[in-house]
Order: C-alpha cells, then sequence, then structure tokens
C-alpha cells in the first residue's frame, strides 16, 4: 500500500487485487478535523471534487501500466490483439454481437447517425439538454435536430412528446441516457409503432451510461444502433479519447465499419461516401479491458453515493436520477428551488459543483439561426435554471461522504 497527499485528503491506494481490493483501496481517505474544516476552506478553493480520475488511475496502475506495456512492445499500435479482446469482452458486457471502436464519441455519433441513413436535410428527434454532441454530430452531416422535452427525474427524452414531431423528414430518435440514467428506448419504439413510423431509426447515445440496465436489456442493445465515449471522465473510461459504435444488425454494423475505414470496401476502394479514418489504438483499447474488469464494482459505489444523496436531501429538492439497475451514478445532478443560494452553500463547505448543461441546444449562440425544431421544451427550460451537479464518484472516501451529506441536509429551504 502506498500513501499520497493530495491538498487536505490523504489517500492509501492497494495496487492491483480484484474489484473488492479497488473500492476498498479508493476509499480509504482522512480529512482533517471536521471542527476546523469551515475555516480551511477559505483558504482551499476546493476539498470535495466533481471527478477525481486520477484516483481511479492510481489504484488500477500496476494492472494499467502492465497492459500498457504489452501493447506498445506488440509492435502493433492499431488492429491488433489488445482492440480484439476489447471488443470482445465490451461485446459480451452490452450484449450485442458488433462493438466497432473509433476514435471517440462525437465521431460514434456521427457515423451512427450516417449508418442509419440520416443525411443532408433529414431530421433527427433529440432531447435539448444533453449537452450539444448530437446536434454537433447533426451539424456535420447538415441534419436538423428537432427537440423534444424530457421526463422527470432522470431527465431523458419523453416519449409522449415525440408523436407530434414526426414529420416525414424524421429519420431517427436518440435516447440519450443522460448522466447515467437509462432513457425509455421501449416507450420510443411503441410510439413510433403506433404512428407507423417503424421506418425511424432508434439510436441510443450510451456515452454517459455504461452497464446501465439488466443483464440482457443493457443499455446500448435496445435501439437499432448505439453509441459510446470512454473520455476519461466516463464510467468505463480510457486515458485519452476513444469511443465505439456497437449494433445487432448485421447491415449496420457493416455501414460502420466502411464509414469508419475510408468507405474502403477493400483497400483503396470506396463504396460508400463520408468514410473517415477513426480508430481506437491498441494502448487504448488495453486500458479499456483492465477497466471494465472492474466496471461492476465502479458502479456499484456510484450508486452507493446516489442514495447517500437521496436520503440527505431536503424535500424541496430532487435528485435527477432513476433507482436500481436504471441509473449507474454518471453524474450526481439535482433541482434546486434556488441553484444560485445552493452553490454558495456548498462552495462556503469546500464542496466543488457545476452544471450539466447550462445552456439548451436549440439556444447555443452558434446555433441559433440554424435551421431546427422545436418541441414543447417547458420541462428543459425549468430544468436548465435549476440544476446543479454534485461530486460523484467510486472514490469518494466514507469521510468525504459524509461532509457532503451533511452539508446537502442543512441546505437553504425554498424561499
Amino acid at each position: 500500500m502506498r500513501v499520497r497527499q493530495s491538498g487536505y485528503v490523504k489517500l492509501a491506494v492497494l495496487p492491483g487485487g480484484g474489484p473488492s481490493a479497488f473500492v476498498q483501496g479508493i476509499r480509504r481517505c482522512t480529512l482533517p478535523n471536521p471542527a476546523i474544516v469551515p475555516s480551511v476552506i477559505h483558504r482551499a478553493l476546493i476539498l470535495i471534487s466533481i471527478n477525481e480520475p486520477a484516483r481511479e488511475y492510481e489504484a488500477l496502475s500496476s494492472e494499467i501500466e502492465t497492459a500498457v506495456l504489452e501493447a506498445l512492445r506488440s509492435g502493433r499500435w492499431l488492429f491488433g490483439k489488445a482492440t480484439e479482446a476489447f471488443v470482445r469482452r465490451f461485446s459480451e458486457s452490452v450484449g450485442v454481437e458488433h462493438v466497432i471502436p473509433v476514435a471517440n464519441g462525437t465521431d460514434a455519433l456521427e457515423i451512427g447517425l450516417r449508418a442509419v441513413g440520416v443525411g443532408f436535410g433529414d431530421e433527427v428527434v433529440t432531447a435539448a439538454n444533453a449537452g450539444g454532441y448530437t446536434s454537433i454530430a447533426c451539424r456535420i452531416i447538415g441534419a436538423v435536430p428537432v427537440y423534444t422535452d424530457i421526463a422527470l427525474p432522470g431527465m431523458t427524452i419523453d416519449p409522449a412528446e415525440v408523436s407530434a414531431l414526426l414529420s416525414p423528414k424524421v429519420r431517427a430518435v436518440v435516447v440519450t441516457h443522460l448522466y447515467g440514467n437509462l432513457g425509455d428506448v421501449d416507450g420510443v419504439r411503441r410510439v413510433l409503432a403506433e404512428a407507423g413510423r417503424e421506418d425511424v431509426a432508434v439510436v441510443e447515445d450510451c456515452a454517459q451510461a455504461h452497464g446501465v440496465g439488466d443483464p440482457g436489456r443493457r443499455g446500448g442493445s435496445l435501439g437499432d444502433l448505439a453509441t459510446f465515449s470512454f473520455y476519461p471522465s466516463k464510467n468505463l473510461g480510457a486515458l485519452g479519447d476513444a469511443g465505439a459504435v456497437v449494433t445487432g444488425r448485421d447491415d449496420l454494423a457493416r455501414q460502420v465499419r466502411l464509414l469508419a475505414q475510408y468507405g474502403w470496401e477493400s483497400r483503396y476502394r470506396s463504396v460508400v461516401p463520408y468514410g473517415r479514418n477513426s480508430r481506437m489504438d491498441e494502448v487504448q483499447a488495453s486500458i479499456l479491458t483492465i477497466k471494465l474488469g472492474h466496471l461492476a464494482a465502479v458502479t456499484a459505489s456510484r450508486r452507493a453515493v446516489l442514495s447517500r444523496y437521496r436520503a440527505a436531501l431536503p424535500a424541496s429538492y430532487r435528485l435527477c436520477a432513476l433507482e436500481g439497475a436504471a441509473s449507474v451514478g454518471h453524474l450526481a445532478v439535482i433541482l434546486c428551488p434556488d441553484r444560485s443560494a445552493a452553490e454558495d452553500h456548498l462552495k462556503r463547505r469546500g464542496i466543488q459543483t457545476d452544471i450539466h448543461y447550462p445552456t439548451l441546444d436549440c439556444d447555443q449562440p452558434a446555433w441559433r439561426d440554424l435551421p431546427m425544431r422545436l418541441g414543447d421544451l417547458r420541462k428543459s427550460r425549468d430544468a436548465v435554471e435549476r440544476i446543479l451537479t454534485l461530486p460523484c464518484h467510486p472514490h469518494l472516501s466514507e469521510s468525504e461522504l459524509t461532509l457532503v451529506c451533511d452539508a446537502l441536509a442543512s441546505l437553504p429551504a425554498a424561499s
């Protein structure tokens, strides 16, 4: 065991070991005497951060470094054994036949939408509150985003709002599993069937929801196609950029593979337009395989954090998280009666907060004058003024969790 001093927090980390050792290693932390915390906070900007990816690396450094060294020494740094191993393991984890690794989550969304037939001038129904990633993919393609409202508490697309937006130009509905909450893919499929629009593809954006859902019904296996990001802060994060497109359909898998490799059917023979080179390298694949082995423990710890927060929050606050297997706790977001007051209250106690996300896609300055259609966004507009993100990661110690929960319990009541 080695000890690292990090600001006011001392970390004791167990190298190697299984999921249990991993979780216990990252939780053995100490805080200063609680009696002096208020005065300390005035001298420290942040005591407890939203996320601490470096703690995860330190806990897994022995395994990761061994795997990375093996990948480097292999002499094959693309399309090698490490990528093959990750594809096989991730396919089993999600419950789909095809996993196509790509360079990042944004590439995955663009390639995925093109693969299901979205082109210039086509429409894509999506929520407006999910950070702009689907909108960016649409803009790259030349497709038109159609923004629909959300359902609480999960903050994901509300199937009941989709039907009225189904013009003849709609080619896809993107269900973003926001904050790690499982969106209602089945509900969207029912709405499409009732409208006679089974031709519309359902695409899952799983960037924040690795492992969500029950076995056999995982997020990523419910739509026609799904996209993943493995950005370092994700529940399953690389040490750099990486992404994937997954599907159970052979035809879509073929199209994704073509688009991710120049549109080549064979070397130097392009058979589909808009192909590009989007790949995951062997180093990132080897890291992700190691981390995938710990994902269940990470998820259990994140869910435990959500449970503690839910119990601590006053009645006038609401946790934007589903319960049980329907959430993997990527982000802990609350709805506040007065966000500014809550931010100030938590900051004075050394607790970092953020806003995911502060601007609806339809209100972004860069896109306001571009083509789009809007549904009734009342719930989205109300939520964007009230959401606040709290620390949520598997590396929070008991002392840190207690400090956050005490601060939550004393949040100012609604005026």
